[in-house]
C-alpha cells in the first residue's frame, strides 16, 4: 500500500493527557470531600473517557443516579485546565515533521467532544496543521463505529484503504479495520494492565511515537 495519511486517536496515542484528566478527577473527588487517586491508578482509564474515570473515582460510593451528573462536573473541571500540563508524547514532534515533509495528511479521530479536542490541539500549536479533526460529538456515531475515520478518509480527500490508523485502545483498531484502514497499536499508550493487545488484530504494535516512521507501512511512504 501507499500511505497518503495517518490518523491517529487523541488521548494515550498523540497526547499525554492523564496529567489534565486525573487532575480534574481529583479536583472532583476533592469538591466532593473524597481522598484524590494516584495519577498512576487513573493513568490506564484516560482512553475510556469521562464516564468509566468517574465511575472510578466514586465507583459504589455514590448511587448510580448520580454518576452523570458527576461526569458532567468532570468534564467541565476538565475544560478549565484542558492543557495546563498535557504534551505531545515524546518524539511526535519529529513525526509529524517527517509526515508532512513527505507529503503525508496528519488527522486526530477521537472520542474526545470536538469542544474539548479543538481546545486542546489549539493550545498545543496542532489544530491548524491537522489535516482533519473530528471528535466524539462531530458525527453521529464514534469509535467503535467506522464512520468517523470513513469521513476523516474523505474530508482529507483519500481512500480509507491508503490510510493508517494509530490508537491505543481495542476500540480504535475495531474501528479502523471496519473502515478498511490499516491499524497500529500505540503501545505507549493508556493500556489496562493485563490486556493482550496482540488479541486486537491491529496490523502492527509500535513501542514508541519514534517506532512509527519505521514501521513497515510506513517506511518509505511518501
Amino acid at each position: 500500500m501507499r500511505v497518503k495519511a495517518v490518523l491517529l486517536d487523541l488521548d494515550g496515542t498523540l497526547v499525554d493527557t492523564a496529567p489534565d484528566m486525573g487532575g480534574a478527577l481529583n479536583n472532583l473527588l476533592r469538591e466532593e470531600r473524597f481522598d484524590p487517586l494516584p495519577l498512576e491508578s487513573i493513568r490506564p482509564y484516560v482512553s475510556q473517557g469521562g464516564l468509566v474515570l468517574t465511575r472510578l473515582g466514586f465507583g459504589e460510593r455514590v448511587p448510580e443516579s448520580d454518576i452523570e451528573p458527576l461526569r458532567r462536573r468532570f468534564l467541565d473541571h476538565y475544560r478549565a485546565i484542558v492543557a495546563d500540563d498535557s504534551t505531545l508524547f515524546d518524539g511526535f514532534d519529529a513525526v509529524l515533521d517527517a509526515l508532512e515533509t513527505r507529503g503525508i495528511a496528519w488527522g486526530v479521530v477521537t472520542n474526545k467532544p470536538e469542544w474539548l479536542t479543538r481546545p486542546l490541539l489549539d493550545a498545543l500549536g496542532l489544530a491548524a496543521r491537522a489535516a482533519v479533526v473530528i471528535g466524539g460529538d462531530t458525527l453521529a456515531r464514534r469509535k467503535p463505529d467506522p464512520l468517523p475515520l470513513t469521513v476523516a478518509a474523505e474530508r482529507i480527500g483519500v481512500r480509507c484503504a491508503d490510510c493508517v490508523y494509530v490508537g491505543d485502545d481495542q476500540r480504535d483498531i475495531v474501528a479502523g479495520r471496519a473502515a478498511d484502514m490499516k491499524t497500529l497499536v500505540a503501545a505507549w499508550g493508556y493500556i489496562e494492565p493485563g490486556v493482550d493487545i496482540a488479541e486486537w488484530g491491529a496490523d502492527g504494535v509500535v513501542a514508541t511515537p519514534g517506532e512509527l516512521l519505521d514501521h513497515p507501512l510506513l517506511r518509505g511512504a511518501a
